[in-house]
């Protein structure tokens, strides 16, 4: 089968011949259709050695039984769902927990767009409750009142955190780093859109930081008092110099995130799931900035690391 791989230089990606996918017992097949490009995939593969074969997200048609304990993951029905990789391919195979089937209405781009991204926004969302022991299992809770900012608000996982924010009844900022980049971010439910963090004052309640270095150090500097900063990214592969005396008399909690930490539990595929859902309910929009087909990938790739693809890029498999 055709399958995308690290070239281990500048050129980054190709395509390249690889053997089929053989499921381990528990996996499904999975013929793939589309697939998402995050950041974190593009930072691996600038490291890359030649070979390496990157892929969280897809959207495809179950090729295999699976296991008996996959319910409804039958041959022919539409999934969607997050491999710990090489789903940039014909075919995937993953387990039964981490895939979910596509409610009618939803595209294949729709669905390949959510994993990651809606997946991270919401367990961020989540960890405050979950330090409390008040968390629901699925719905990001009750967070009416509550100041949230989203640093890096108009990437993929920033776009679904504002969104989820807001319905769950919180007050959101989103912070951007050029003016262009927030211009929808209102109608997804912003109430305050801020190009840096400098003129904005303390008191967030729950602060979602993808960006390390100054953006984090800021966001120290944001939390509330008995606040929780989520770190989940260092976009800006940088150092944070922590400002120790400003931070630790709030008695405010610095947590990290790491989703591929986290995936080979059934409440994966309850997530993908209820998040699937709200998309097919208009609940939820799914920003598709970009979509071609996969044998673009080295374009879409260097728009994303110049920060010119607001919201999901999305790569169709075509033969």
């Amino acid at each position: 089968m055709k399958a995308l791989a690290a070239t281990g230089d500048a050129d980054l990606i190709e395509l390249v011949r690889v053997p089929d996918p053989s499921p381990a017992p528990g996996n499904v097949l999975v013929d793939v259709r589309a697939f998402s490009v995050n950041r974190g995939e593009l930072h691996r593969l600038l490291t890359a050695a030649a070979g390496w074969r990157p892929g969280w997200d897809f959207a495809g048609v179950i090729a295999d039984p699976g296991p008996p304990d996959a319910g409804d993951l039958v041959p022919g029905v539409r999934v969607f769902g997050i491999a710990a990789g090489r789903s940039w391919a014909e075919r995937v195979a993953v387990p039964a927990c981490q895939a979910a089937r596509i409610p009618e209405g939803l595209s294949w781009e729709q669905a390949a767009a959510l994993p990651t991204a809606a997946l991270t926004a919401l367990r961020t969302l989540r960890i405050p409750g979950d330090l409390t022991g008040a968390r629901t299992r699925r719905d990001p809770g009750d967070l009416a009142g509550a100041a949230v900012l989203v640093t890096g608000a108009a990437g993929g996982v920033g776009r679904f955190a504002v969104q989820l924010a807001r319905r769950a009844g919180a007050k959101v900022t989103a912070v951007v780093g050029r003016p262009e980049r927030g211009r929808e971010l209102g109608s997804l439910g912003a109430d305050e859109v801020s190009v840096g963090t400098r003129q904005l004052a303390p008191g967030f309640d729950l602060i979602l930081e993808s960006g390390g270095g100054d953006s984090l150090r800021e966001a120290l500097r944001l939390v509330a008092p008995r606040g929780t900063v989520v770190s989940f990214g260092n976009s800006s592969r940088s150092e944070t110099k922590l400002p120790v005396s400003d931070f630790y008399p709030k008695e405010a909690a610095l947590r990290g995130f790491y989703l591929l930490n986290d995936l080979a539990t059934a409440q994966t595929a309850d997530d993908l799931t209820f998040l699937a859902g709200l998309v097919a309910a208009g609940e939820l929009t799914v920003d598709l900035a970009h979509t071609a087909a996969w044998s673009e990938a080295r374009a879409v790739l260097g728009g994303l690391r110049e920060r010119s693809v607001p919201g999901k890029a999305v790569l169709r498999v075509t033969p």
